[in-house]
C-alpha cells in the first residue's frame, strides 16, 4: 500500500479538515454539558453520502454505536449526517441510554428535515453517565445554525477530551482528470489500544464510492494505521470511524476494486496514518512519539504482533521516557509477542546499529541516550530476516503525568 504524496500524487492541504470536501459543512459548539470547552459537533453532507464504519469490539459498547449502526444497516450504508458529543460518553447506560441515543437522532434529524436513518451519532466522555437531553436538544439546534464551510476547525475541538490539541487534516488528489477531497478530523489520547477503533475519527470525501466498496477500503486501512495505535493498552468503550463519501467530486462512480478503487484507497490510507500517527503523539501525559518499524518477519501478521507488541510494552515505553538505551526490553517484548522469530537472524536499529544476527554490537549507549532524549519521534527498527511480512506501530512513552490525568479524570 502506497503512502508516499509524490506516487500517490496527493497534496495536503494545510488550515482545512472535514469541511475541505465539496458539501460538506460543520460546526462545534458548547451545550453546556463541559463547563467551557466545545463539546458538541455536528458534520453535514448536502448530499445523501455513501457511508461505512468500523466499532470498538469492547464487549461495553456504548449506546451511540448501537443506534449508529442499526442506521446504517437500516439505510442501506448512506449517512447525511454526524452528531458527536463529549463530557458523556453514553456508555453502560442500558436502555435509557439506548432510548437518549435514538431520541438524539430524531433531534438531528428533525433539525436538518433529513430521515432519520441517515443520522449517526456518537459520544466520548466519562461512562455510566446519561446524557443530559435538554441541553443535547437545544445544542443540536444550535450546531445546525452554526453549519459552515468554515466549522471543520471547531468540530475537531469540540470532539476532543483528554487531548491536548486538535487532530484535523486534508488532502487533494486527481482521478481520471476529477479533483477528489478527502478531508479528517480524530480524538484519542488515552485508553488507546489496538481493537478496533482505539479513539474516534470522522472522513469525508467527494469522491463516487458504493458503500460496500467504501466498506472495504476502510477496513482495510483501518488494520494498517488506528489498528496499530497503542496508548496504555486500554481499549475504550465508545470507538468508531465513520467516513461520508457523497459523490460530489463527479468522478466515474467506483463500483469494483480497480485501479480507481486502490488509489482511493491508498489515499484514504494516507489520512488515517496521518491521524493515528497524531493521537500517538499525543498520548496522555506523553513526551515521545514511539514508531517501531518491522520488516522481512515471515508474514505481515506476524511483524504486527511484534510491531504492537514493542510499542505497547510498559518497560519500553517506561525506558524511552527515562532516556535509557535497555534494547534488551525491546527484544523481550518482541520474544513474547507470539510470533515466529530466529533468534540467530534478528537485527536491531535504534539512532544506529545496535544488534546484527542476534549478537550484541559495540555502540555509543552516549549516542543513543542523546537521541532518546533530544528527540521527539523515536524510530525502532527490528528485521527478522526471515521473510517479506511488515508492520509499522506506533505509541508514546509512559511518563509519570500520565498517572496524574487518569487519577484527576472527570
Amino acid at each position: 500500500m502506497k503512502t508516499d504524496c509524490e506516487e500517490n500524487n496527493f497534496k495536503i492541504i494545510k488550515e482545512q479538515g472535514i469541511t475541505y470536501p465539496k458539501g460538506i459543512k460543520a460546526a462545534g459548539i458548547n451545550c453546556g454539558i463541559r463547563q467551557t470547552r466545545k463539546d458538541l459537533a455536528l458534520i453535514y453532507s448536502s448530499e445523501i453520502a455513501s457511508s461505512a464504519a468500523v466499532y470498538t469490539q469492547n464487549k461495553f459498547k456504548a449506546a451511540p454505536l448501537w443506534v449508529t449502526e442499526e442506521n446504517l444497516s437500516r439505510s442501506g450504508g448512506k449517512l447525511q449526517a454526524i452528531l458527536v458529543n463529549s463530557g458523556v460518553a453514553n456508555a453502560c447506560t442500558g436502555e435509557q441510554g439506548l432510548q437518549d441515543a435514538r431520541e438524539t437522532v430524531k433531534y438531528v434529524s428533525d433539525s436538518l428535515q433529513i430521515k432519520e436513518e441517515y443520522v449517526a451519532v456518537t459520544s466520548t466522555g466519562k461512562i455510566g453517565e446519561f446524557l443530559p437531553m435538554d441541553k443535547m436538544r437545544d445544542g443540536v439546534k444550535e450546531a445546525v445554525s452554526k453549519l459552515s464551510l468554515k466549522g471543520g476547525t471547531d468540530a475537531a475541538e469540540a470532539i476532543m477530551t483528554t487531548d491536548t490539541r486538535k487532530k484535523e487534516i486534508a488532502i487533494s488528489f486527481t482521478l481520471n482528470e476529477k479533483e477528489i477531497r478527502i478531508g479528517g478530523i480524530a480524538k484519542g489520547s488515552g485508553m488507546i489500544h489496538p481493537n478496533m477503533a482505539t479513539m474516534l475519527a470522522f472522513i469525508t470525501t467527494d469522491i463516487a464510492i458504493e458503500s460496500s466498496l467504501l466498506q472495504d477500503a476502510l477496513t482495510e486501512v483501518i488494520g494498517k494505521t488506528f489498528n496499530m495505535v497503542t496508548v496504555d493498552g486500554d481499549t475504550s468503550t465508545n470507538d468508531m470511524v465513520i467516513v461520508l463519501a457523497n459523490g460530489l467530486a463527479g468522478n466515474r462512480t467506483i463500483v469494483e476494486k480497480n485501479e480507481d478503487y486502490h488509489q482511493f484507497r491508498d489515499n484514504l490510507y494516507a489520512v488515517t496514518e496521518y491521524l493515528a500517527k497524531e493521537i500517538a503523539r499525543d498520548g496522555e501525559g506523553a513526551t515521545r512519539l514511539i514508531e517501531v518499524e518491522v520488516k522481512n518477519a515471515l508474514t505481515d501478521i506476524d511483524a504486527g504482533k511484534i510491531a504492537k507488541t514493542v510499542a505497547g510494552s510498559l518497560l519500553v515505553k517506561a525506558a524511552i521516557y527515562g532516556h535509557d538505551p535497555n534494547w534488551g526490553r525491546i527484544f523481550a517484548a518482541a520474544g513474547y509477542s507470539g510470533a515466529q522469530i530466529d533468534v540467530n537472524k534478528i537485527d536491531l536499529f535504534v539512532k544506529e546499529k545496535i544488534v546484527s544476527d542476534g549478537q550484541p554490537l559495540p555502540f555509543s549507549k552516549d549516542t543513543v541516550r542523546k537521541y532518546l532524549e533530544e528527540s521527539t519521534e523515536i524510530k525502532i527498527i527490528i528485521d527478522l530476516k526471515i521473510g517479506n511480512g511488515k508492520a509499522t506501530a506506533w505509541g508514546c512513552d509512559l511518563t509519570h503525568e500520565y498517572v496524574n490525568i487518569n487519577t484527576k479524570y472527570n
